[in-house]
């Protein structure tokens, strides 16, 4: 992998974890995303970020919970409700990934969640995300699965 191809997915993967954050926020507060967007660029050190995946993220996301919430109840083992939302944040991003992102393989998309749930989780929630998202990717991604 290239150095270019290097710092293009790192800056992804801290998209990702700053999204994640303000998906989060947004499920606590329901403030409104452009404030949250707004004080994330505005108290952390963003210059290598992709700052366009960070938007598109937080704002669809957040704008989707619905449709997604719906891909992630045919799949789960619990209400959402019983959720935590971490884990919820976390899932509903990567069904997200799945979903919209078909040029990114869903085995990234599930390592990218699995080391967010490690990151920001509960002890044992990565295995409980990979378990959701890989059923998730049997339906979302089933052509790529089988490949």
């Amino acid at each position: 992998m290239s150095q270019t191809q290097q710092a293009i997915y790192a800056a992804k993967r801290k998209a990702r974890r700053f999204a994640v954050q303000g998906i989060y926020e947004w499920q606590m507060s329901q403030n409104p995303v452009h404030e949250i967007e707004a004080r994330t660029r505005a108290d952390n050190a963003m210059h290598k970020v992709d700052l366009n995946y960070y938007h598109e993220l937080l704002t669809r996301v957040i704008a989707e919970r619905e449709v997604l919430d719906e891909l992630l109840k045919s799949v789960l083992d619990r209400e959402l409700t019983a959720l935590d939302g971490v884990e919820l944040a976390t899932l509903r991003l990567g069904a997200y990934e799945l979903r919209d992102h078909a040029e990114i393989p869903y085995r990234v998309v599930l390592d990218e969640a699995i080391e967010l749930a490690k990151h920001f989780g509960g002890a044992d929630s990565h295995k409980y995300i990979n378990g959701v998202l890989d059923r998730l990717a049997q339906t979302l991604r089933q052509a790529e699965k089988q490949a």
